[in-house]
């Protein structure tokens, strides 16, 4: 979860971009912020739609570290709402700093962001035990010593993990150390086609269950969180499991077959693979107490979460904030406060927060509606079908995450945009609700560039492989993402209600 990969090649003048992202959103921020008034759109609206433009640029070029630009967003939120009335009352007096720092930090309130602080610490307790590391052992012990077996127990490791570490980065984190280790042991060249095959999938793969598995990963968060403030429902475990699982097998199929051919083992076999596994996995010795009952509380958890709203009405972050108690509980638990502190990702749940502020902003401020109907106009969205609305916002976000290098930005920039889009067009039936939860799926292709996702940049650390072997296969595991995309808006999806209600 800490490990830091190095820059890109070509990223000596970093600091100069930096810069230069920095200057571009600080313009951005200032020539909005002092247009002339919009028309439709709040006062607010429109000092929101600066802060917007100063979260994407500065997000997109990483001119700010992530924490630190969560900060600045939420003080720009602060002293420039506060003179600008409430969208609610355009005539009335200005907000105030009381009331613009209340929706600064309205992020702050939402449950998703406790699921997310949650799911930091079950990443803490499986690093502190080493459960996770015995697992992906244990899975790639059962595997025989063909190249192509061992990829396929990295994926299936990486597709368990899925379940029961919930941050995408840690499971990567988990697994390209013991890739490497492989790596190593088998003496195989560092700079091998099979080296390069391993890490990349296992990137990969850890990006294709974020699709999958709604508490794999923290953007998905985002998503449940402005459903849950827009329309006062949310969507359970089981019910995204249902909606995406499918999905996420057949392109974890499609990723197999697409990486051994494009980036084809020298070799068909590892001498002594399985031996070398097992001498590793003898090493760490017999599970301990501490593995045995984190494994415990992770599979009841669960249990829990995948039962929600059908044997029992708790929510997941309720759920899993009640494990997290009986984690650090003395002698009961498996870690103490300390050592769950150690490289906890504060930053991630700050972005998050604010992130969902930002997004609530748009919102009360009309902001997010503005931006939609001029969106749903100039695409002729207005009367469109379902198929053709999600076909043309799923390019929209496949195109634009090529900028960003967090997918929790990106949904918070995006996810309100696209229920105000949701909400405007006439067409009959829509499930707004499903028609996002879809969408959320898409923001998860994050398969092109190393810079796309903070596991890509993982991956890309090991310095396996160079960026134009992760980016040619990317852009075909997102061609086959965009081929399911519409095989599955045109069968699956609908007839399970998704895209339209129901009669």
């Amino acid at each position: 979860m800490n490990a830091v990969p190095p820059p890109l090649p070509g990223n000596a003048s970093g600091g100069i971009v930096k810069r230069a992202g920095l200057a571009a959103a600080l313009a951005a921020l200032l020539a909005i912020a002092w247009m002339p008034a919009f028309e439709g759109l709040p006062r607010s609206g429109q000092l929101m739609l600066a802060i917007l433009a100063f979260a994407v640029i500065v997000w997109m070029t990483e001119a700010l570290d992530y924490a630190v630009s969560s900060v600045v967003i939420g003080a720009l939120m602060v002293f420039l709402l506060a003179y600008a009335p409430d969208a609610a009352k355009p005539v009335g007096p200005d907000m105030g700093t009381a009331a613009a720092l209340s929706l600064a930090l309205s992020g702050f309130s939402n449950s998703a962001v406790a699921l997310v602080a949650a799911a930091c610490f079950i990443a803490a307790a499986m690093s502190a035990t080493g459960l996770d590391r015995r697992i992906a052992l244990k899975v790639l012990s059962k595997v025989d010593a063909g190249t192509n077996h061992i990829v396929i127990g990295a994926m299936a490791t990486g597709f368990l993990l899925s379940f029961i570490v919930p941050s995408t980065t840690a499971r990567v984190a988990c697994l390209v150390p013991i890739m490497m280790g492989f790596i190593l042991a088998f003496k195989v060249d560092k700079r091998s086609r099979f080296a390069g095959l391993l890490v990349i999938t296992a990137a990969q793969t850890a990006s294709v269950w974020n699709i999958g598995i709604k508490t794999a990963a923290a953007q998905n968060m985002v998503a449940i969180g402005f459903i849950e403030k827009q329309f006062g429902t949310g969507i359970t475990w089981a019910q995204w499991f249902v909606a995406g699982a499918p999905f996420s097998a057949l392109l974890s199929v499609a990723v197999y077959f697409i990486m051994t051919r494009m980036m084809k083992p020298e070799m068909k076999e590892i001498a002594g693979g399985r031996d070398t596994i097992r001498e590793q996995l003898d090493a760490l010795g017999p599970m301990t107490g501490r593995q045995w009952k984190l494994l415990a509380i992770v599979l009841v958890l669960l249990g829990f979460w995948a039962t929600e709203k059908v044997l029992h009405n708790f929510d997941t972050s309720s759920t899993t904030i009640a494990a997290i108690a009986l984690m650090l509980l003395p002698r009961f638990g498996v870690m103490d406060w300390k050592e769950s502190q150690r490289g906890f990702p504060w930053g991630t749940v700050l972005l998050f927060a604010v992130g969902i502020s930002v997004g609530t902003a748009l919102l009360k401020t009309n902001a997010a509606g503005w931006l939609a109907s001029l969106i749903v106009q100039h695409l002729g969205l207005q009367q469109a079908g379902a198929f053709t609305i999600l076909m043309l916002l799923s390019l929209f976000l496949i195109v634009i995450h090529l900028g960003f290098a967090s997918a929790t930005a990106l949904a918070s920039t995006m996810i309100p945009i696209i229920i105000s889009v949701l909400l405007a067009v006439k067409t009959p039936g829509i499930n707004v609700v499903g028609m996002t939860m879809l969408l959320q799926f898409v923001v998860s292709f994050g398969f092109i560039l190393p810079v796309n996702a903070p596991q890509n940049m993982i991956a890309y650390g090991t310095d396996t492989f160079d960026a134009r072997d992760f980016v040619r296969t990317g852009l075909v595991i997102t061609l086959a993402a965009a081929v399911l995309l519409v095989i599955f808006a045109l069968t699956y999806w609908p007839w399970m209600g998704y895209m339209t209600k129901v009669a």
